[in-house]
Formats: structure tokens, sequence, C-alpha cells
């Protein structure tokens, strides 16, 4: 049997009379199923938006603990670092009292047994070890234990320019990352090409970019004493020249990791940072002393 159409009569026209609007039962079927391929279609598209909004504050969240765990993370690699340092300091400190008055006690010593001629024959590995010393020494290994006759000022004893003080030898707050640091050295702030002096006699180690320090210019006194000039602007030796105390060597500068111009000197002793106080001169060009919170850099 044929299905009648379905009929819709709608308002009256301008002459007064309904308006019928025919549909076929297979048009309404295919409108049906197409509204509702439409609702599906918006429904699909709602729960995938709600889905990417959860995945993007799940991802917030888990970018938020990575932070907080790099942060975190740098702190604990500063407090090692700062940790390791000043147990050098420490064994260099100790190192050096033992030097000045004699003390070099050996296990038989120790343990009260008494030493024989035995003891003083150096063992197989000892020898070992002097021969592959001696086999890749370089100039600069052997300058480290032994000075030249020509210095008459091989120990440090000046302040490297006239500047300011602003930063000193120790434990302080990193000024770019606000964390706890050991400071190796000194900072002194000076106008960028203010020249740099020397602090004893030696020969040029190194003059190059260092990472942090920037440009940096390495001296070796001898007798495993070196004096760093870092955060340069401009190197006026070169390595393996004869310095001598007071010489120009450099001028300063901003480069590396700085807040501002100033120049970072640093005292080492057999490789370990120690305080320069002690080998600083007391003299007129002694620079005034500001020690704040704005410390410079490095």
């Amino acid at each position: 049997m044929k299905q009648q159409p379905l009929v819709f009569e709608v308002g009256p026209s301008h002459n007064g009379h309904l308006k019928h609007i025919r549909v076929s039962h297979r048009a309404l079927g295919y409108m049906t199923v197409s509204v509702l391929l439409l609702c599906l279609f918006a429904s699909g598209l709602f729960f995938t938006y709600l889905h990417m909004c959860w995945k993007v504050s799940r991802y917030d969240a888990l970018n938020t603990d990575f932070n907080r765990l790099r942060v975190r993370y740098q702190q604990l690699q500063g407090e090692v670092r700062q940790h390791r340092e000043q147990m050098a300091s420490l064994e260099t400190l100790a190192s050096e009292v033992s030097v000045a008055y004699g003390i070099s006690p050996s296990p038989l010593a120790e343990a009260g047994q008494p030493m024989d001629d035995d003891s003083l024959v150096p063992s197989v590995r000892e020898s070992i070890e002097e021969y592959n010393f001696l086999k890749s020494a370089t100039y600069s290994e052997i300058y480290h234990r032994y000075a030249y006759a020509w210095q008459s000022h091989g120990i440090p004893s000046l302040w490297p320019l006239n500047g300011i003080l602003r930063s000193s030898f120790g434990k302080r707050t990193d000024p770019l990352s606000g964390e706890g640091a050991f400071h190796t050295g000194i900072d002194l702030a000076a106008a960028v090409g203010t020249p740099v002096h020397v602090t004893a006699d030696g020969v040029v180690e190194s003059a190059t970019w260092s990472g942090r320090y920037g440009k940096l210019v390495a001296v070796d006194h001898g007798n495993n004493v070196v004096t760093y000039y870092a955060h340069l602007s401009q190197f006026l030796v070169v390595p393996g020249q004869e310095v001598h105390r007071g010489q120009v060597i450099a001028l300063s500068g901003g480069t590396g990791r700085v807040t501002g111009p100033h120049v970072h000197y640093e005292v080492r002793l057999a490789g370990t940072p120690v305080n320069p106080y002690k080998y600083l001169g007391k003299n007129s060009s002694q620079p005034s002393t500001h020690l704040d919170s704005s410390d410079l850099g490095l």
C-alpha cells in the first residue's frame, strides 16, 4: 500500500489561504538520520575537546612538577659543589699546616711500629707512578713545582686593580640563580678597560675564553701557585710569556657569567681556590671595600 505523504499546514498567506507542505516519509527519514549524525558528530567533537583540555591540564601539572624538581636538583648540585670546594680548601689548609710544622706522619708511625729501611724504598706501584709522571710531564707541570731563578716576587702580593670590592671569598648568594654558593675568589668592580696587573712574577699559563669565567688569564707563579683574572675584555699577553709583578696583562670587562663589569680574582694552591686576602698587598692602591648584596657574578 502506497504511503501517503505527510502534509504540514502553515499560517495563511497574503490571500488568506493555508499553505500546505508535503513531505514524503523517505525525506523525513533522511532528515532524521542527518540530524542524528550531526548530533553524534557534535558530541564527538565536544568529548574530544574535553579530552584535550584534560591532557593540557595534565601536561601543565607535570611541567610544573618537572620545573620544581629541576630547581631542586640544581640546588642540590650547588650544595654538593660547595661542600666539595670547602673540603678541598680544608685539605689544602691541612697540607699547609703540615708543611709549616713539618708534620708528615706515616702509617707505621701512627700505629706505633718502628720504621725500618725497607719502608724507605719505593714500592713497584710508586715507581710506576713516578715513571708515568716523568714521561707525561710538560713544561707547565714542572713549573708548578719549581719557580725560575729570575723570579724575585714569586708570591702574589698586590691587588690586581684599583676598584670596588663587591664580593668576598666564601659563602654567598649567587646573584643570578639566588641559590647558596661558594665564591672561589673576590670580585673587584671597575669600568670596562681598566688595566689589570699581575700580582706576582710568573709565566702565563693560558689566555682564552673559559666558560662562565669569560675571557680568562691564568698565570703560573711556580710552587703550585696560580692566579686567575676573569671576565676580561682584552688580553695583553700570550700563553708562555714571562710576566713580572705589577705588569699590565689585560683590560677589565664583563664577559662570561656576570651581571656587571668587574674582575674576578682567584689564588689557587695546588689547583684548589684559597682565600686571596693573605696574598693581597697593604698599600696605597688598595681598592675601597664596599660589600653589599649586589654581587656581580662568578
